[in-house]
């Protein structure tokens, strides 16, 4: 997930200075322009996923750590299970994010916040077999490695 991240923050420093370019909005944003451009980055960075596991099933991360995302067939996901995947994996954020956007606390109770929240959704893997989050369980999909 790290090295997605970091892969990811470039394409959202892009999309946030095509934006903000765009509509000529500088900071502090207004809430609606904060809404609007946290949607851009939600859809950008989920068009990146879902294009990247219905075409091949890797993100560039994945392809360095020859892994890779498949059904249950083994196949490349369809659109619209990618869609899913992609929609439901932020169950792993969205307890952090809650307590972020209720309380509105400083930097490092937000950190922790998702730190914690990340963590306690990490454990189903321990109990599954084949180690899968629950959006894996949700979607039906699982990672694999991919062979040499």
């Amino acid at each position: 997930m790290i090295y997605e991240a970091i892969l990811l923050l470039g394409v959202a420093f892009v999309v946030s200075y095509a934006v903000l370019a765009t509509f000529q909005w500088s900071y502090p944003l207004l809430p609606v322009q904060r809404a609007l451009l946290q949607s851009a980055l939600f859809v950008t960075a989920g068009a990146y996923f879902v294009v990247c596991w219905t075409r091949g099933g890797q993100t560039l991360a994945l392809k360095a750590w020859r892994l890779k995302v498949v059904d249950s067939q083994s196949r490349s996901l369809r659109i619209s299970r990618a869609v899913a995947r992609y929609v439901l994996a932020w169950h792993l954020w969205l307890p952090g994010l809650a307590v972020a956007g209720l309380f509105e606390p400083g930097t490092v109770p937000v950190a922790a916040a998702l730190s914690v929240s990340v963590a306690l959704l990490l454990i189903p893997p321990q109990v599954d077999h084949q180690r899968r989050l629950l959006h894996d369980l949700w979607t039906d999909t699982r990672i694999v490695r991919v062979p040499r």
